[in-house]
Protein backbone atom coordinates (compact mmCIF):
# COMPACT_ATOMS: atom_id res chain seq x y z
CA UNK A 1 0.00 0.00 0.00
CA UNK A 2 0.95 3.37 -0.72
CA UNK A 3 2.53 6.03 1.97
CA UNK A 4 0.18 8.75 3.15
CA UNK A 5 2.23 11.09 0.91
CA UNK A 6 1.18 8.86 -2.50
CA UNK A 7 -1.77 7.35 -4.02
CA UNK A 8 -1.90 4.29 -6.04
CA UNK A 9 -4.63 4.17 -8.84
CA UNK A 10 -5.76 2.62 -12.00
CA UNK A 11 -6.93 4.30 -15.16
CA UNK A 12 -8.80 2.28 -17.36
CA UNK A 13 -10.40 2.87 -20.85
CA UNK A 14 -11.43 1.66 -23.96
CA UNK A 15 -10.03 2.51 -27.18
CA UNK A 16 -12.41 0.15 -28.90
CA UNK A 17 -14.97 -2.48 -28.59
CA UNK A 18 -14.07 -5.15 -26.55
CA UNK A 19 -10.41 -3.67 -25.81
CA UNK A 20 -9.53 -2.59 -22.29
CA UNK A 21 -6.66 -0.78 -21.10
CA UNK A 22 -5.63 0.03 -17.55
CA UNK A 23 -2.55 1.89 -16.10
CA UNK A 24 -1.32 1.87 -12.67
CA UNK A 25 -0.33 5.15 -11.30
CA UNK A 26 1.38 6.30 -8.30
CA UNK A 27 0.23 9.96 -7.80
CA UNK A 28 0.23 12.50 -5.04
CA UNK A 29 -1.83 12.83 -2.09
CA UNK A 30 -4.94 15.05 -2.44
CA UNK A 31 -4.40 14.64 -6.94
CA UNK A 32 -7.91 14.91 -8.44
CA UNK A 33 -9.49 13.10 -11.36
CA UNK A 34 -7.94 15.60 -13.94
CA UNK A 35 -4.48 14.65 -12.83
CA UNK A 36 -5.11 11.22 -13.40
CA UNK A 37 -7.08 11.61 -16.92
CA UNK A 38 -3.07 13.66 -17.74
CA UNK A 39 -1.64 10.59 -18.08
CA UNK A 40 -4.24 9.11 -21.08
CA UNK A 41 -3.03 8.34 -24.52
CA UNK A 42 -3.51 11.32 -26.80
CA UNK A 43 -6.56 11.07 -29.00
CA UNK A 44 -8.46 9.34 -26.00
CA UNK A 45 -12.01 11.76 -25.01
CA UNK A 46 -12.33 11.50 -21.89
CA UNK A 47 -15.63 13.41 -22.23
CA UNK A 48 -17.57 11.13 -19.70
CA UNK A 49 -15.54 9.64 -16.37
CA UNK A 50 -16.09 7.88 -13.04
CA UNK A 51 -15.01 6.03 -10.26
CA UNK A 52 -15.49 2.28 -9.60
CA UNK A 53 -18.50 2.77 -11.85
CA UNK A 54 -19.91 5.75 -10.22
CA UNK A 55 -19.92 9.27 -12.02
CA UNK A 56 -16.99 11.28 -11.00
CA UNK A 57 -16.10 15.19 -11.95
CA UNK A 58 -13.07 15.83 -12.91
CA UNK A 59 -12.27 17.97 -9.82
CA UNK A 60 -13.17 14.73 -7.04
CA UNK A 61 -10.34 13.86 -5.26
CA UNK A 62 -8.83 10.59 -5.18
CA UNK A 63 -8.34 8.18 -2.57
CA UNK A 64 -5.74 5.32 -2.43
CA UNK A 65 -6.90 2.10 -4.24
CA UNK A 66 -9.42 4.15 -6.69
CA UNK A 67 -9.93 2.96 -10.57
CA UNK A 68 -10.35 6.08 -12.48
CA UNK A 69 -12.47 4.51 -15.52
CA UNK A 70 -12.97 6.80 -19.07
CA UNK A 71 -16.26 6.22 -20.72
CA UNK A 72 -16.74 6.00 -24.43
CA UNK A 73 -20.52 7.28 -26.23
CA UNK A 74 -22.88 5.13 -26.71
CA UNK A 75 -22.80 3.85 -30.52
CA UNK A 76 -26.44 1.80 -29.85
CA UNK A 77 -29.31 2.97 -27.76
CA UNK A 78 -29.04 -0.13 -25.29
CA UNK A 79 -32.62 -1.25 -25.45
CA UNK A 80 -32.40 -1.07 -29.28
CA UNK A 81 -29.25 -3.19 -28.66
CA UNK A 82 -31.62 -5.53 -26.07
CA UNK A 83 -34.37 -6.12 -28.72
CA UNK A 84 -31.86 -6.52 -31.35
CA UNK A 85 -30.81 -9.68 -29.04
CA UNK A 86 -33.56 -11.11 -28.42
CA UNK A 87 -35.15 -11.43 -31.86
CA UNK A 88 -31.83 -13.53 -33.07
CA UNK A 89 -31.99 -15.46 -30.14
CA UNK A 90 -35.32 -15.66 -28.07
CA UNK A 91 -37.78 -15.66 -31.47
CA UNK A 92 -41.54 -14.13 -30.91
CA UNK A 93 -41.85 -14.70 -26.89
CA UNK A 94 -42.41 -11.90 -24.62
CA UNK A 95 -39.49 -10.94 -22.33
CA UNK A 96 -41.85 -10.37 -19.40
CA UNK A 97 -44.98 -11.47 -18.60
CA UNK A 98 -47.88 -9.25 -18.35
CA UNK A 99 -50.10 -11.62 -15.70
CA UNK A 100 -49.23 -13.67 -12.84
CA UNK A 101 -49.45 -17.42 -13.11
CA UNK A 102 -53.14 -18.98 -11.92
CA UNK A 103 -52.89 -19.69 -8.54
CA UNK A 104 -49.70 -16.80 -7.25
CA UNK A 105 -51.39 -14.30 -5.25
CA UNK A 106 -54.39 -14.72 -6.52
CA UNK A 107 -57.74 -15.17 -4.62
Amino acid sequence: MAGAESLQIELAWSPGPGEVQVQRLNLPAGATVDHALAYLPAGIDAHAVGIWGHKATRDEVLSDGDRVEVYRPLTVDPMEARRRRHQVQGGGRRLVSRHRPAGKGSG
